[in-house]
């Protein structure tokens, strides 16, 4: 018995003296796929033996046995590390806790446990990281998806390519690699409302991507619904771009100039010819519609003003309820 424990010992401080990568693994409630997922992991990582693994899964208020499994899971494995989320703040946010509790590695790769991020491709992505890139994104070439999914996704990216600063590739995923130079810039964000990977992409720093077919979920049902999505793309559009805000300004320069065209029509038409409308008909149509742009502009700019005030009021971005597997300091 001693002579194993001081074979793993020693294993273990050898391993310590290696780079570190560490994965950050979000999971709402999928109790079903982690032990499946952490097998087609450890297939993969075997092969990749020149480096000390970690797995960080953390747990976003999961009403399911998903924090009971990883924290089976951290006693049977020391690689493995969990957090537990006081309740679901979504998974922007679970994936900067992962960041945030990391500490200081050599490399941290996203990915979820639902399989639909095959761990095989974690290989891929370390050989480009290896080969001098600081981060290594992912691009689903196919998977299964809704028609009104795909096509919100088309007018979601072209309108963020289109109206924003941000240049975000269609079909990219959260599944990527950064390395220790763009993780130590990627902490120092402070925005509460948060689009992960366009944060990334704005970074800049030398990027490539990889590209992988997505299988369907392995089991249960994706618990990130049309409403999320359309949140998240809300979020997104205002966050990264200013383009509501010019709209207003421009419809209102519109919606003033042909004000001052009709009262100079009507005037003309007082004066030297027949009246054809009578200035009320005139004051009712643009009264309705001065009212509906200062309602549009109004909404746009409660958007924005929200972002302020979620931002100023500086409530800590998530709370921890339980770790396992972490140092007392850490």
């Amino acid at each position: 018995m001693r002579k194993y424990l001081q074979t793993n010992v020693h294993k273990l401080e050898t391993d310590l003296k290696k780079p570190t990568i560490a994965l950050v693994i979000p999971a709402y409630n999928e109790a079903a796929n982690l032990r499946p997922f952490l097998d087609l992991v450890n297939q993969t990582t075997e092969n990749l033996s020149d480096y000390y693994w970690e797995y960080i899964f953390v747990d976003d208020g999961s009403s399911d046995n998903t924090w009971e499994l990883i924290e089976d899971l951290a006693l049977a494995d020391p690689r493995v590390k969990g957090v537990s989320l006081s309740r679901n703040f979504g998974k922007e946010t679970a994936l900067t806790a992962g960041l945030e509790l990391a500490g200081d590695v050599d490399a941290l790769i996203f990915i979820d446990a639902d399989l639909q991020h095959p761990p095989h491709v974690i290989a891929d992505l370390v050989a480009q990281w290896e080969g001098g890139y600081q981060i290594v994104a992912t691009q689903r070439e196919t998977i299964q998806y809704s028609m009104t999914r795909k096509l919100g996704a088309r007018l979601f990216y072209f309108m963020l390519n289109r109206f924003s600063d941000l240049k975000v590739q269609p079909k990219a995923t959260d599944f990527r690699l950064l390395d220790r130079g763009a993780l130590k810039v990627l902490k120092t964000f402070e925005e509460r409302t948060r689009f992960f990977r366009g944060l990334i992409d704005w970074m800049g720093f030398k990027k490539t991507f990889v590209t992988f077919s997505s299988p369907d979920r392995a089991n249960g049902e994706s618990t990130f619904k049309l409403g999320a999505l359309v949140r998240m793309a809300i979020n997104s559009f205002t966050t990264f771009s200013l383009l509501p805000l010019r709209v207003t300004g421009w419809l209102g320069l519109t919606v003033v100039s042909l004000s001052l065209a009709v009262l100079f029509y009507m005037i003309i038409t007082q004066f030297f010819f027949a009246q054809v409308f009578t200035p009320l008909a005139y004051f009712v149509v643009f009264n309705t519609l001065l009212f509906g742009v200062m309602l549009s502009a109004l909404g746009l700019m409660a958007l924005y003003i929200g972002h302020i005030h979620t931002e100023v009021i500086r409530r800590p971005l998530y709370i921890v309820q339980d770790k396992v597997g972490f140092e007392e300091d850490e």
